[in-house]
Formats: C-alpha cells, sequence, structure tokens
C-alpha cells in the first residue's frame, strides 16, 4: 500500500513526499505531478497519474474483484493521498 506526506497551502498541493511506492515507479512519477494542483483535483488525478506510469499488465483482469492491476493500483494511490492531503490540511488548519 502506497503512502505520502503532503503540504498543502491555501488548499493547493506544495509537496508530496512518498514514504512507501509501487516497485515500479510509478509512485514518484505520478508524486511530482501533483505540486500545483488543488486538493480535489490531486486525488482523482493522483490515480490517472499511476495508471499512466503503472507498468503492470492492464490486461490481467483479477476474477475475485473484477479489476485490472492498473486500475487497483490507481485506487490505492488516490486513496493513500487522500489520506495524506487530510493530514496536510489539518496541519495547515492547526
Amino acid at each position: 500500500m502506497p503512502e505520502f506526506a503532503a503540504s498543502v497551502a491555501d488548499g493547493t498541493i506544495i509537496h508530496v513526499d512518498v514514504r512507501r511506492g509501487a516497485p515500479c515507479g510509478a509512485t514518484w512519477d505520478a508524486a511530482e505531478k501533483m505540486a500545483g494542483l488543488s486538493v480535489e483535483d490531486a486525488v482523482i488525478r493522483m490515480g490517472l497519474e499511476t495508471q499512466f506510469f503503472c507498468t503492470a499488465d492492464p490486461s490481467g483482469w483479477d476474477p475475485i474483484c473484477g479489476k485490472s492491476p492498473v486500475h487497483l493500483a490507481g485506487e490505492l494511490h488516490s486513496a493513500a493521498l487522500g489520506k495524506a492531503l487530510r493530514k496536510g490540511r489539518r496541519k495547515e488548519e492547526g
């Protein structure tokens, strides 16, 4: 599961630090694209960017979850960034 730390100012991402990422490197490539995005846009964009950089075989559908590894990776990365951004916003407010 990926893990991020995020710096947020005025609802905009300043920096995303990767604490744990995918072995293929897609996590780091996608995280670089987040600076300057709004918090709302970044969560969706993280999933898309991860899918763009992911090297997993997109045709390898899992019959149990009904998703390819690429789609699953995108969802996991979006969720992890959302968690980091919630923490980053609390720091910004407090």
